[in-house]
């Protein structure tokens, strides 16, 4: 897992498969796949990008480090998200 920003108003952080790592049921195949955290802190809210929506995300994360964009443009960009986020973030 790795952050990959922060600011007042959101958090993103990159999930990666657990390489190496023991499958919990050995006997099924196992998908290994990469997703992106996006945790809006102003509503407590989190999504989950995965699979096409994560490939999507991970363009345009790209497409930042060839042209570094401005916070704002940014914070629009994970707005857009965050409008998907229905799970609330919980501390366990």
């Amino acid at each position: 897992m790795n952050m990959l920003y922060d600011s007042e108003s959101y958090v993103v952080v990159h999930v990666q498969p657990n390489e190496g790592e023991a499958p919990i049921a050995p006997h099924l195949p196992v998908l290994a796949r990469h997703g992106f955290e996006i945790v809006d802190k102003r509503s407590g809210k989190e999504v989950y990008l995965d699979g096409s929506w994560a490939e999507l995300f991970q363009q345009k994360i790209t497409a930042w480090q060839l042209n570094t964009p401005t916070q704002e443009e940014v914070e629009d960009t994970l707005e857009g998200y965050a409008e998907l986020a229905q799970n609330p973030v919980l501390v366990h």
